[in-house]
């Protein structure tokens, strides 16, 4: 591509939709969407054992730098998982970015958030008509209720009853699911219609599978609002399976000239991953927004900065203010109490544990209710026969979970006995909790050029033994064990988040941030003109809440800077 474009989109998560609809309604058919993933239309994402173990990515650089092409193990699944020192991190490619795989919750946090690492234009005054417009556009509501049984989800019953007991409020959230168009009067479990920007999808069918994708399009997904309007109304032109490489500044003359600021544009690199591809090319674009998400965006600036040396003015605050937004995921196994963890949207409601009452870093945190898919469940309760049926199985499971738990043999034999007489897939609880962690990591690049990061897990104990005692005490009223993800045993404690953030902070200037505050220019990369970065990465401190809405406000607030144009939710 030679022709100069208004704008390159750089990823396709909620900052990079949302920068896609936006530009290319200001510029119709001027703004191109480059996007590493695959599109997943209706009933296309991976189910069978087979496709679900190739549903990872896995791109060799190496081989394609040395023009092998694809490797025989390579892959373009849903599903990246990075492991770095002291934090693991989940983050997902495709068309839609990370709204492929959340669970869908739309949350302002409190106003008491956005401290004093918050610069006083973004703070939460200033993004309120932001939120408000997004959380129309994406569909936001609590999950319905009316008369239709199906509609009962037993967990979400459960977690309103313990919150009481344990002397806590609990909320229902507001979901990006669709249930119909028309909020007061749900459609019916399975019917389909057209939403309001002409995307069809299904009343959403209680299925527990938001997380790995969903096959109904009952979730609102950025591919069926931002992404659709922006590639069918104002003519986008959307581009997966390329991987952007590097970002150069050119010259008037659209040379390229790392000593540039932007001025007259940039050339963006990519790798073409399709199959049968493997090509490499470049196109030409007077602005370029990076969407890649915290740790996405942010190794691109570090390598173009430090290896390619083609963005040599980027800030030395890069990689600075990392956040695992408090993300902690446990269990309580077996409980006296039905659970049906199976059914219903993954998330629906909220614990606070001082979140919304004294936002304290390091202390305060929110637990929400979660399901998993019932094909995990089939595979849960089909084991169980064949534990309790070879003794040397269930010997070894038993010094595992001991050496992991610290039991005595004793305790650990009644208890694993005890776990598989009872009914794990119905009465298993899932604890999804996230809060104020102190946003103390540091990215940087390692010695083979690509991202690292150092997470001080000491540093953000106070949170994590918070969350652990909470979720202690939640096992306490309905029974059964207390279970936290394997990497959090004993010795590892390794922790593991969905929501990434920090690496390109907002400031003032450069010496204390990355991008730009100033809403004319919100997320512009000080020291360049007319490049951006616009996600997750930008925000400089964990927001405790899940991050989607905050992030949605940004990128709309961003959006009016780069346009002109005020937001509304007919996009």
């Amino acid at each position: 591509m030679s022709e100069m474009k208004e704008a390159a989109i750089i990823g396709s998560g909620f900052g990079g939709s949302i920068s896609a609809c936006r530009l290319a309604k200001k510029w119709p058919g001027e703004v191109v969407v480059l996007e590493r993933g695959k599109r997943y239309p209706m009933g296309s994402f991976p189910r069978t054992p087979h496709d679900f173990a190739r549903n990872f990515w896995n791109v060799p650089k190496e081989d394609r730098k040395a023009g092998m092409g694809a490797s025989a193990d390579e892959t373009h699944g849903l599903f990246d998982l990075r492991n770095y020192k002291g934090i693991d991190a989940v983050l997902c490619a495709g068309l839609g970015g990370g709204s492929l795989i959340y669970a869908n919750v739309y949350m302002e946090p409190p106003e008491a958030v956005f401290d004093e690492r918050w610069p006083a234009s973004v703070k939460k005054p200033a993004l309120a008509p932001y939120y408000r417009v997004a959380k129309e556009v994406l569909g936001a509501r609590p999950i319905p209720r009316n008369q239709d049984p199906r509609r009962t989800i037993t967990r979400t019953e459960l977690f309103a009853s313990v919150a009481k007991e344990m002397g806590k409020k609990s909320e229902l959230v507001d979901i990006n699911v669709f249930f119909g168009k028309d909020f007061n009067d749900p459609l019916a479990i399975g019917h389909q219609d057209k939403n309001r920007y002409g995307a069809v999808q299904t009343s959403c069918v209680y299925c527990a599978e938001c997380d790995i994708g969903c096959n109904t399009q009952s979730k609102n997904t950025l591919d069926l609002n931002y992404l659709f309007a922006a590639e069918h109304r104002y003519g986008a032109q959307i581009l997966t399976e390329h991987l952007v490489e590097k970002i150069v500044p050119v010259n008037a003359d659209h040379e390229d000239d790392p000593s540039a600021d932007g001025a007259f544009g940039y050339r963006v690199y990519y790798d073409d991953l399709r199959p049968g591809s493997r090509a490499s090319g470049s196109l030409l674009a007077k602005r370029v927004v990076v969407s890649a998400g915290a740790l996405g965006s942010t190794e691109l600036l570090f390598q173009c900065r430090d290896i390619h040396k083609t963005l040599p003015r980027v800030s030395t605050r890069l990689g600075q203010r990392f956040s695992g937004n408090g993300d902690f995921l446990s269990f309580v196994i077996n409980g006296k109490r039905e659970v049906n963890p199976n059914y219903g949207p993954v998330i629906t409601q909220r614990i606070d544990y001082g979140l919304f009452t004294n936002p304290t870093p390091g202390h305060s945190f929110i637990m929400e209710d979660a399901s998993y898919p019932a094909f995990t469940a089939w595979f849960t309760e089909g084991i169980k026969p064949g534990i309790l049926k070879f003794g040397s199985v269930r010997r070894a499971i038993k010094r595992l979970w001991g050496w992991a738990k610290g039991w005595t043999t004793g305790s650990v034999g009644a208890a694993f006995s005890e776990i598989l007489a009872g009914d794990l897939s119905q009465n298993t609880s899932v604890l999804l909790c996230m809060g104020l962690d102190k946003a103390n990591g540091v990215m940087t690049l390692d010695k083979n050029g690509h991202l690292d990061v150092a997470w001080p897990v000491r540093d953000n104990r106070s949170l994590y033994d918070g969350i652990v005692a909470a979720a202690r005490q939640f096992k306490d009223k309905v029974g059964g064990h207390f279970l936290s993800t394997p990497t959090w045993w004993w010795p590892f404690r390794q922790n593991v988040t969905v929501h990434a953030l920090g690496g390109c902070a907002l400031g003032v200037s450069a010496s204390t941030g990355v991008t730009s505050a100033d809403p004319s220019t919100l997320g512009q990369v000080f020291g360049y003109r007319g490049l951006y970065v616009i996600d997750g990465a930008i925000i400089p401190t964990a927001v405790g809440a899940n991050p989607t809405a905050t992030i949605s406000a940004l990128a709309e607030m961003a959006a009016e800077g780069i346009t002109g144009v005020a937001p509304d939710a007919h996009l």
